[in-house]
């Protein structure tokens, strides 16, 4: 994203900046035109290691390289207006923030500072999740990964310059292309979150920019081979912001067709191309960094104060505050700095360090709750931290492999009981699924404990009842693997009869919309044949964000928490329900727990005196409101019959 002192203009890269931000930009206010737009980012990091490896190339040839000077150049260039932002945020954190998510926005800004963010986020969220757009600073993992790469690159290359020719350090350095390249390629398929945020795994695509400067093939090249290059990697990069979406591994071997677009362009060097040197790209390619930066928080602010049709004023939002940005921030004259004192005593540094320590004093005082003097904080925090999911490491059985610490194991992910554990000979009862399986562990667990008995759960990520090789979520996933073992134990039960009653729970509608139904449908039927009892449970009601920061600001800010209006449409919300509910009707020893069984009401419950949704993120259910759910359900006629069916 920056350009090299002792560098002519490049108008076609700045043309290249121009591509890649729009593409950013619309992928995040959901253009369907361009499902791939978040492969702008990829053309960035192409971007800029082509300019870094010039700056530091022509310095270290010249004898005028100095690694310190490098720093502060790019410091200049990318801290002030980054820092700016994160100061507004600040402050309107502090005015409209609930001390939760002021805690979580100031958390983001240390990180962000300090160029860690990739790994902060890489530890709390996938970035393609729909909580991702609750979080001020995401898109700065990108930064962070730059950064990243600015420090670590000039020390490697004077390093190998004491040692080796500048034509052995090019094949250095396309090794370490290839390296890195099969580094992606293989971490995507293996550990595909943190493949998405982290240097070794992103590495090559600025290393590939790298080559585009060592390698320059196409200095004898004729005007008409150059257009076709052009034109080539034009269509490369616009071909993987249409084709490629979210669904699709990333980075890995997919990317390399936008990296490669990006290569190609930028070897080609057309400088009066209408493709990148026209009045439009131009002038956005010189703000792309500021519209990057100020495009993401006006896109969750319409999460957070839902708006319809944001993108018709977020857009343009995003590009005046991007151009005010450059004017006043970027384009900025910062004295020059020859050493360490002189850095330690510039206005700009002092308040660079100002706002870390802002930052961190509202981070330790979770979220400045001393805005709410006259709030019970620390009800509000044991309600937001009670809606935890119900796993392993809080006594329940779901074997997630959101658990960075689990592996794939036919023993330890099957033998877990609840209930009255104290005896499991006797088990008669199995609850299987997924996550959504996982949620109602403590809402059976309250049940069986009342009725004196104990019953088995076997549950993992995505792992819908099926006797198939059918897979909801990623095959790539380590919970794909658990899941046939999960799978060829549930068939091998069924066959056997080895339990009396099988309870079934999974995010139903994707089983449906992934045209999954029959598979289940096989598998109830074949139980059903068996003679055992099986319960269906209905999936909660979900909602298009998560509901937890909601409630909390409501209860901060007074206001009422009505959650019905998040409600998603009735096709995918309701109509998976009532379509089972009819068609389980025609299997004997079928029973399906609706909804009204188990919940007052579709949305809250009273706890301590607050209405708390039963919802953890919006789709899955809380531990305590599954638990509020089972005592619930316990009140009803329904109960009853439910009960002695099972026992």
């Amino acid at each position: 994203m920056n350009i090299g002192n002792k560098m002519k203009f490049r108008t076609d890269i700045n043309g290249l900046r121009a591509i890649a931000i729009i593409g950013v930009v619309l992928f995040h206010f959901n253009f369907i035109l361009v499902p791939g737009g978040f492969a702008g980012v990829d053309v960035f990091f192409v971007i800029s290691g082509f300019l870094m490896t010039s700056i530091i190339f022509r310095g270290i040839e010249e004898n005028s390289f100095s690694i310190f000077k490098f720093y502060i150049q790019r410091t200049n260039r990318i801290i002030p207006p980054l820092a700016v932002l994160t100061l507004v945020l600040l402050i309107l954190g502090w005015l409209y923030l609930s001390p939760t998510d002021y805690k979580a926005l100031s958390k983001h800004v240390l990180g962000s500072l300090g160029f860690v963010s990739n790994i902060i986020y890489w530890r709390e969220v996938s970035y393609f999740d729909a909580a991702a757009y609750e979080k001020w600073l995401l898109h700065t993992w990108s930064l962070s990964v730059e950064w990243q790469f600015y420090i670590l690159y000039p020390i490697i290359l004077v390093f190998l310059k004491n040692f080796f020719s500048f034509n052995n350090i090019k094949w250095f350095i396309l090794f370490g292309t290839i390296i890195s390249f099969s580094i992606s390629v293989y971490a995507v398929n293996k550990w595909p979150i943190p493949a998405y945020y982290l240097l070794p795994s992103r590495g090559w695509e600025m290393l590939l920019g790298s080559l585009a400067y060592l390698f320059p093939i196409t200095t004898t090249t004729t005007e008409k081979n150059k257009k076709l290059l052009e034109l080539f990697g034009f269509s490369l990069i616009v071909l993987s912001f249409t084709l490629i979406t979210k669904e699709n591994l990333w980075p890995g071997y997919l990317a390399f067709i936008p990296v490669f677009g990006t290569y190609l362009i930028i070897i080609s060097n057309r400088q009066k191309s209408i493709l990148t040197n026209n009045l439009i790209f131009q002038k956005l390619g010189k703000w792309s960094y500021s519209i990057y930066l100020w495009h993401w928080p006006i896109l969750v602010y319409s999460y957070y104060f839902p708006k319809d049709n944001w993108y018709i004023i977020g857009i343009p939002l995003s590009i005046l505050l991007g151009w005010l940005s450059f004017k006043f921030i970027e384009s900025y004259k910062f004295p020059s700095v020859k050493n360490l004192q002189q850095l330690i005593s510039l206005k700009a540094t002092m308040f660079f360090i100002v706002l870390l320590i802002v930052s961190a004093a509202v981070y330790l005082s979770n979220g400045a709750t001393l805005r709410y003097p006259d709030k019970d904080n620390l009800l509000i925090e044991e309600l937001s931290s009670e809606v935890i999911m119900p796993r392993r490491e809080n006594g329940y059985c779901f074997y997630s492999f959101d658990n960075k610490t689990l592996n794939v194991d036919s023993s330890e992910g099957q033998e877990c009981f609840l209930g009255k554990t104290s005896d499991i000979k006797d088990v008669d009862t199995l609850l299987f699924g997924d996550s959504f399986a996982g949620t109602y562990d403590p809402f059976w667990n309250k049940i069986f404990m009342k009725i004196n008995k104990t019953y088995q759960s076997v549950s993992t990520n995505w792992c819908t009842p099926s006797f198939t090789e059918n897979f909801t979520g990623r095959k790539s996933d380590l919970s794909y693997k658990q899941c046939l073992l999960n799978r060829t134990f549930l068939k091998e039960s069924i066959s056997k009869k080895k339990y009396k009653n099988i309870i079934f729970a999974s995010s139903w509608n994707s089983v449906l919309q992934q045209g999954y139904m029959d598979d289940f449908l096989h598998v109830v039927d074949e139980a059903s044949k068996q003679g055992i009892n099986v319960f269906v449970m209905a999936t909660p009601t979900s909602y298009i964000r998560d509901p937890i920061p909601l409630f909390i600001r409501s209860v901060y800010e007074d206001e009422p928490f009505i959650l019905n209006k998040y409600e998603r449409s009735y096709k995918s919300n309701n109509y998976v329900n009532d379509f089972l509910s009819k068609k389980l009707k025609t299997y004997p020893n079928v029973y399906f727990i609706d909804r009204k069984m188990m919940f007052e009401n579709t949305s809250t419950f009273e706890y301590k005196g607050s209405s708390v949704p039963y919802s953890l993120d919006g789709n899955h259910m809380s531990l305590i409101g599954s638990i509020h759910a089972a005592d619930y359900f316990s009140t009803t006629a329904e109960y009853i019959t439910i009960i002695e069916n099972m026992e």
